[in-house]
């Protein structure tokens, strides 16, 4: 009987939602229901209706455990989004067709702001009228609702601009609105880019499996290994008490939180353009060693590329982008940085760190028309030159970092304290000492993130041509590598909080 009653507990957990355990990509839950949901999504390859049918259910279920019932919310966005294209489609007259696509603006960013700027909104309010003017309010942030809110603009969007047709089936768009590998953390998926394969005949070919197999892996271990034991072992103590650490800490922390939120929210996008390769799509690139970069202007063409471009097409060029003159352009792009950094969440600190960049943005695009000789990236430009952007670069991409990760305004200038003022150089060699298995990961990380880009190529060509027996061995040497160093309690994504 005890035996029974343990698997009904296992099973009742399997179908209940806990906000402390969230089903992620990097869990041991994960790969056990995904192993199983691979065997029925190749049993039913030729099934097209039957096949889309069931990835709706497993991705709706995936939300849910994420979420809780709040994957209810995502199937009002889709239906919602489904008739008002349809709409938008059969009208003829300009005014209904800007009606439309207006009203599909406002029902997503709708939710986006009830959701997620309600209680900023309310400070606001406190601070101008005094406390209390305003309760906040216990909301609840649907895990990715950023995510699926974009994408199903980008849909109305497109529609309106006539560049593409709306579905036929309600379900084709619910499909891509909720398929699971990129649903909660991006990365941002064209639907002009994905409706087109939801009908295709299934293929998976071996290079895709290969290729499939080495992103997960690769993924994987950014994630839980180098990102996750960074975050626990040492940037959540630097930033969590700033004045128990010297100055050299405390930069180091910085450093550190740049490629903890790298090999993080990449190895996420690596993972889920793996997985949706196993399934016989292909994603977009979302990350192109960014930290490369020797200009503002080429961070933002290789840091979190789905979202910069969808900035670009649908905020920077709507609001005339650069052909209204070059005042209107700065403007433009100072407007599109600070409205993405509020996308990435409802604090002061997020509207700084967009304004830092739309601000770095600007003044690169004022010394391009000023010099004529500059490059916008790093490709022409000389070897030195090159090194030195990319080192100005890095660090003005860190200070940005340090607005990003802080918990407050106060947090910031106590870190700034530390680094001008209270630096302690003398301690370098302790910390590296006592931190050795950090500043080793560290080391690692940053030096495989500057490989040539030839290396990458070789390392995937060589995952996605070896013999099956050999992944199977490195899978096996992966999942094994990092249950040595996971931490006991589940790391969600940082990007889930968007």
């Amino acid at each position: 009987m005890t035996g029974i009653a343990d698997i009904v507990d296992k099973t009742l957990g399997l179908l209940s939602y806990d906000a402390a355990q969230p089903l992620i990509f990097s869990s041991g839950l994960f790969l056990f229901l995904f192993t199983g949901f691979l065997i029925f999504y190749a049993l039913l390859r030729h099934d097209t209706p039957a096949r889309i049918a069931y990835v709706i259910l497993f991705s709706l279920y995936f939300y849910y455990k994420s979420s809780g019932l709040y994957f209810l919310l995502l199937v009002f966005a889709a239906t919602s989004d489904y008739w008002i294209a349809r709409a938008l489609h059969a009208s003829r007259r300009p005014w209904a067709r800007r009606g439309w696509v207006l009203l599909s603006v406002g029902v997503n960013l709708g939710m986006l702001a009830y959701f997620k700027y309600t209680n900023f909104l309310i400070d606001i309010a406190n601070q101008l009228f005094g406390e209390g003017f305003l309760q906040f309010r216990n909301i609840f942030l649907p895990v990715g609702i950023s995510f699926f809110v974009f994408q199903s603009l980008s849909y109305t969007i497109d529609i309106y601009r006539r560049e593409i047709e709306p579905l036929r089936r309600w379900g084709d768009y619910l499909f891509y609105l909720s398929f699971f590998p990129q649903l909660v953390a991006g990365p941002i998926v064209r639907a002009r880019d994905f409706l087109p394969q939801i009908r295709r005949p299934l293929t998976v070919t071996r290079t895709m499996f290969g290729t499939g197999l080495f992103l997960i892996l690769t993924g994987l271990f950014k994630k839980a290994v180098i990102s996750d034991y960074l975050s626990l072992n040492f940037v959540d103590r630097i930033f969590d008490e700033p004045l128990l650490y010297s100055g050299f800490e405390c930069l180091m922390g910085i450093y550190g939180y740049a490629l903890q939120i790298y090999c993080d929210f990449s190895g996420y996008s690596d993972m889920a353009i793996g997985i949706a390769l196993l399934l016989g799509f292909r994603f977009p690139k979302n990350f192109d060693a960014p930290y490369k970069s020797a200009t503002i202007t080429e961070f933002w063409r290789r840091w979190h590329i789905s979202l910069s471009s969808w900035l670009r097409d649908y905020l920077y060029i709507s609001l005339g982008g650069n052909r209204r003159g070059r005042v209107r352009t700065y403007f433009n792009l100072l407007m599109t940085m600070l409205l993405g950094g509020l996308w990435h969440g409802a604090a002061l600190r997020f509207v700084l760190w967009g304004a830092l960049h739309g601000a770095a943005l600007a003044l690169h695009k004022l010394y391009l028309a000023a010099v004529p000789r500059a490059k916008a990236t790093g490709a022409a430009m000389h070897p030195l030159w090159r090194g030195l952007g990319m080192v100005f670069t890095f660090h003005l991409v860190c200070f940005g970092w340090l607005m990003f990760r802080a918990e407050s305004m106060q947090s910031i200038s106590l870190m700034l304290h530390q680094i001008f003022h209270d630096f302690n150089a003398a301690v370098a060699p302790q910390v590296v000492a006592g931190y050795s298995g950090v500043f080793l990961l560290m080391g690692i990380g940053y030096l495989l993130h500057m490989l040539p880009d030839a290396a990458d190529r070789t390392a995937r060509r060589l995952v996605a041509g070896a013999p099956l027996t050999l992944q199977v061995l490195l899978a096996a040497a992966m999942i094994w590598g990092v249950m040595q160093v996971k931490s006991t309690g589940i790391q969600p994504f940082i990007y889930f909080q968007f």
